[in-house]
């Protein structure tokens, strides 16, 4: 039965007020929150540690040591903003020593898996990436 009044839309369902929610996202928008995540998932240190969490669970060092060159400081900065966005799961051991380990969580994962096939697809084509640095050094002097 129809309770909506004539010339009224019907109530969205809640696959349409979903739908309808992810769209009010916009992430060109200055205010977007979306803005923030893109930047934790898509930053040098975001990205690289998404991708060695993608490999399985690790301890902090564990992951210091896949993500080469990271500082102690900027892994940390980096885990603390990826768990604050529900991408990473920091579990603590009540042992002694304290042990920590870090997983993806099931979004985690996803965008993981996204980021990884980009990183295959940049370093599958880096010979045309290397050749096209080449012409442009060569175009403006050798530089």
């Amino acid at each position: 039965m129809d309770t909506t009044t004539p010339g009224t839309p019907p109530a969205p369902t809640p696959d349409e007020t979903a739908d309808d929610a992810a769209l009010a996202f916009d992430v060109f928008a200055r205010a977007c929150p979306s803005r923030t995540t893109l930047e934790h998932v898509t930053g040098r240190w975001g990205s690289l540690t998404l991708g060695a969490l993608h490999e399985g669970s690790l301890r902090f060092n564990e992951l210091r040591r896949r993500v080469d060159g990271v500082s102690e400081k900027m892994l940390s900065q980096t885990l603390h903003a990826l768990e604050r966005d529900g991408l990473v799961h920091r579990e603590a051991q009540p042992v002694n020593p304290p042990r920590v380990d870090y997983e993806l969580t099931p979004l985690g994962r996803d965008v993981a898996g996204r980021l990884l096939a980009l990183i295959g697809l940049v370093e599958g084509r880096m010979p045309e990436v290397l050749a096209a640095r080449e012409r442009y050094d060569a175009s403006r002097g050798g530089r």
